[in-house]
């Protein structure tokens, strides 16, 4: 557990999860490789990809996502933080602009990121991303 207070560690967990935008943004592994955890428990799915399995399979997707896209960007949207002792978990909407293959592209994805406290800092150990193929949540229209 930790010392500080809830709101603390929700920004802890923010910048966390800003981290990991960023590393993706840079398309550097190197970047990705400190914000992961290395356990076998380490979960990534892609949109339209399916489960990857411990923290080797992890990186190797993003090394391949990386070999093919020369940009991605990140604008999230509805974000929401909870922290639950050593366990946090980011929802949000990422509004991805990326180019592949010389092709510019633009879809949203829900996310789901979940983090783990190992020695004060705070690791990822799952990202899920679906792409949204239905219109807006009910009551949201």
């Amino acid at each position: 557990m930790s010392d500080l207070t809830p709101d603390e560690e929700m920004a802890e967990v923010e910048e966390a999860n800003s981290r990991f935008y960023r590393a993706v943004e840079s398309l550097a592994i190197t970047e990705m490789d400190r914000i992961w955890s290395r356990g076998d428990h380490v979960r990534c799915i892609h949109p339209g990809w399916g489960p990857l399995e411990g923290w080797e399979a992890v990186r190797q997707s993003w090394q391949a996502i990386f070999k093919d896209s020369p940009e991605m960007s990140f604008t999230l949207a509805h974000v929401q933080i909870r922290v639950g002792g050593d366990i946090a978990w980011v929802t949000c909407t990422e509004n991805i602009l990326s180019q592949v293959r010389g092709n510019i592209g633009v879809t949203t994805a829900l996310a789901t990121n979940v983090f783990e406290r190992e020695g004060g800092d705070w690791l990822m150990v799952l990202h899920h991303a679906s792409h949204i193929l239905t219109g807006a949540p009910p009551g949201e229209a």
